[in-house]
């Protein structure tokens, strides 16, 4: 009898609460995880911002870009608000003309592409400098990089503008490039400290492998720490570009008279031109905000379509050359 009751009590079916407190336990894991960033409820939370932190910043420029496409009909009728009756491209020409786009274009494309090219020439050189090469006041000089990097442009205009004088290219968009050449100013500074960062997590067995073979600085540069750089040069390029071609600043200092301005500077000036319109009847106010989301798109397009294309290469240059880690 004590046995068949011990042989009883030993495969005796778990009670009801045991299976309730398993699966409250299971729930628990899966809703909260082990670790605070495994579970369901912390995924959620984290897609929901990322889902209302990309509406914020798709949401003007889609707005912008079914605006733009439009009619006047669609655009007075209330209840069309995102799907228009018909694709109406006369407001991107008006935008077209309006910014004389075919030459803005072309004068930012020059000026963004020779900036870009020549920022990576200079402060590659100078970056690579500071990193692997031993000179006197080196010291020094990286602090007044550090310097430079902190002054902003408004102090060092009106110096330029009369050594520009003086070489007689003011009022032409070489004024925008020659800084590049020289690696100088906010930009300048931003990318010679990151070829530096960059070049001087290169392992140093390289440079000593090259004096051995009788190279040179310069050569050893050229052959190999500069095909090493792509990953720097690639965000230096992209960076330089897209903040020339966004500048509004130099060019509103620079080209005072002259009649071939970037995109960017043409923007400045839309608004009068289209207000000009309006006052002569010649476009309705609804159309005018069309015009001027037809302006936009076709301003950030380029840089835009850039950035698509070489958006996996920038992360992974980012991550390289030190800017996050």
């Amino acid at each position: 009898m004590n046995a068949n009751t011990s042989t009883m009590k030993k495969y005796q079916r778990p009670k009801k609460g045991h299976y309730l407190q398993r699966g409250l336990t299971t729930a628990k894991y899966v809703i909260l995880g082990k670790e605070i960033n495994e579970g369901l409820l912390f995924k959620a939370f984290l897609y929901t911002i990322f889902i209302a932190t990309s509406y914020i910043y798709l949401n003007p420029i889609l707005k912008m870009i079914v605006n733009m496409v439009m009619s006047e009909r669609d655009l007075i009728n209330p209840t069309i608000t995102w799907i228009p009756s018909e694709i109406y491209m006369g407001h991107i020409k008006q935008a077209w003309k309006a910014l004389h786009y075919g030459q803005a274009f072309s004068i930012s494309m020059i000026v963004a592409l020779s900036s870009a090219v020549f920022h990576c020439i200079t402060c590659a050189l100078a970056g690579y400098a500071l990193a692997r090469l031993e000179f006197p006041f080196k010291k020094i000089v990286f602090g007044l990089l550090i310097v430079a990097f902190i002054i902003p442009p408004q102090v060092t205009v009106l110096p330029t503008i009369i050594g520009y004088t003086k070489l007689g290219i003011n009022d032409s968009f070489l004024t925008l490039i020659v800084p590049s050449i020289l690696g100088f100013g906010v930009k300048g500074s931003l990318f010679v400290i990151i070829f530096r960062q960059f070049f001087l997590t290169q392992p140093k067995e390289l440079e000593e492998a090259a004096k051995i073979d009788g190279a040179s600085a310069f050569r050893f540069f050229l052959k190999v720490m500069l095909p090493l750089a792509k990953p720097a040069l690639l965000v230096v390029f992209l960076f330089s570009f897209v903040w020339t071609w966004n500048d509004t600043y130099l060019p509103k200092m620079f080209l005072v008279d002259s009649q071939y301005l970037p995109l960017a500077s043409e923007m400045l000036s839309l608004d009068r031109v289209i207000e000009s319109f309006v006052e002569s009847q010649q476009m309705s106010a609804d159309e005018a905000g069309a015009v001027k989301m037809a302006a936009s798109f076709l301003a950030i397009l380029p840089p835009l379509l850039i950035f698509l294309i070489f958006q996996r290469h920038f992360v992974e240059g980012v991550e390289r050359t030190g800017l996050v880690e």
